[in-house]
């Protein structure tokens, strides 16, 4: 499992299980999903439906008109009316399993969809991480340059009361008020951009963030790339999602090949007719067995035979693609992982040393030694070492969890966050034997509709 947990939130802090929670229980795009997979889940439903007999109830009036002349040359006419009401059943015998074929094939487009939504799932949250992690890497920015303003406010009115005694020129107090005024569009900068974040995770999570309470713990990922590679080949969505289509192409390739040999089919009826003008009326029974096969369509049937080859070759083809794509991706992601943590080294270090020199300077200008632009210029150096540092602190947080990703386990049920995991077989179980809408099973779907509606 992975290392995101809820936790406490004793001063209302939001941490990345909250945004996690937040876009996993709001999202529109999992929402548009879960129905496109209920829908899979009636195509299974039809497809056994398919296979049972089919009752209708037909009435129909009949008027007829009769105008002739008989042997004898004596002309007649005369119109008749009747009034038929009845019953048909209707069932399939054989069919050489095409319909079977095509129930299984459902069955395995359904298990594809719910990889698909799985992957659907991956991608909200990784939405929500970046989400997160700009959110706070803004909020950080604005800080460091509101720290920083005032410490230039403070080096501005140093310089002027130097420039009071003499100490220092002109020249110093108007480099002082240039980098005052460098800093506060700087500041504005990043408010606007802090705005912005907001505005994304507003999107994303379904609430304004509150205090953010820092960088994510980071989960735990396999040691070593070879290791994340074998993880993605057994585990990732994508690739379990096109298994299953191909698995449902080829099973379309055998149904389409049934086409070509016969069937037979079932038919019962049962009715009366009445006659108008007369209380004369007939009860009309019936039942046939009628045997099928073609000859010729003008190749239709070879057509829709090589359609399904081609279908389930294309099928094939692309779940090589999806493995090495997801294989691809892990590389990816340790490369940008390797990366972040060489860039946050490097920028700690950057800081430790930019601190130094900044302080050290400082202490110099005091003595003399040092001027006021060699004070600023240290600042801006530390400025930027502090920024470059808060970026790298959040993608390597970000990275982590790209890692995951790529193995197809950035779901909630795999980062255990506290939330009712959608069960997408509940919906299918009792859909799955085609339940009458007049049923129990019917009225209590029924219900489950009207709640999901709500929502």
């Amino acid at each position: 499992m992975g290392a995101v947990g809820a936790g406490p939130r004793a001063a209302q802090a939001d941490n990345l299980a909250d945004a996690l929670v937040g876009a996993y229980n709001t999202s529109g795009l999992l929402k548009q999903n879960r129905a496109l997979l209920r829908a899979a889940d009636e195509d299974v439903a039809r497809a056994v439906a398919a296979l049972r007999p089919v009752v209708t109830w037909t009435t129909q009036v009949t008027r007829s008109f009769t105008d002739g002349v008989s042997r004898f040359g004596v002309s007649y006419n005369y119109d008749d009316s009747s009034f038929f009401t009845g019953l048909q059943l209707d069932a399939l015998l054989y069919d050489g399993g095409a319909s079977r074929l095509r129930k299984q094939a459902a069955q395995e487009t359904v298990l594809a969809t719910r990889q698909s939504l799985l992957q659907v799932e991956q991608q909200v949250m990784l939405r929500a991480v970046a989400a997160y992690v700009n959110a706070l890497i803004a909020e950080e920015n604005v800080r460091l340059r509101e720290n920083n303003l005032r410490v230039l406010q403070e080096e501005l009115k140093a310089a002027r009361d130097r420039f009071d005694v003499g100490e220092v020129t002109r020249t110093d107090v108007a480099l002082a008020e240039a980098r005052v005024a460098n800093a506060q569009s700087g500041l504005a900068t990043a408010r606007g951009e802090l705005a912005s974040a907001r505005a994304e995770y507003v999107n994303v999570v379904g609430h304004a963030p509150g205090k953010l309470s820092g960088q994510p713990p980071l989960p735990r990922i396999p040691a070593s790339e070879k290791d994340a590679q074998s993880v993605a080949q057994r585990n990732h969505p994508q690739i379990q999602a096109v298994q299953h289509q191909v698995k449902a192409a080829e099973l379309n390739v055998l149904s389409a090949s049934k086409a070509y040999g016969p069937t037979a089919n079932l038919r019962l009826s049962a009715g009366i007719t009445e006659y108008s003008g007369t209380s004369f009326s007939t009860d009309n029974a019936a039942a046939s067995v009628v045997v099928q096969q073609p000859i010729f369509q003008g190749g239709a049937l070879a057509a829709t035979h090589r359609r399904a080859m081609a279908q389930r070759d294309a099928a094939r083809g692309n779940l090589l693609e999806v493995k090495d794509q997801v294989v691809q991706a892990v590389t990816d992601a340790y490369v940008r992982l390797n990366t972040a943590r060489a860039s946050l080294k490097a920028t700690e270090e950057q800081v430790r040393a930019s601190r130094v020199a900044f302080d050290g300077t400082r202490e110099e200008a005091k003595l003399g030694a040092r001027t006021t632009l060699d004070v600023l210029i240290a600042e801006q150096d530390l400025l930027d070492a502090l920024t470059l540092r808060n970026q790298a602190r959040g993608e390597l947080s970000f990275a982590y969890y790209q890692v995951l990703f790529a193995q197809g386990l950035l779901t909630a049920e795999h980062l255990g966050l506290p939330v009712q995991i959608y069960d997408p077989t509940l919906y299918y179980n009792m859909v799955k034997d085609a339940p009458a809408r007049l049923s129990k099973r019917g009225k209590d779907l029924d219900r489950v509709l009207q709640a999901i509606g709500k929502k």
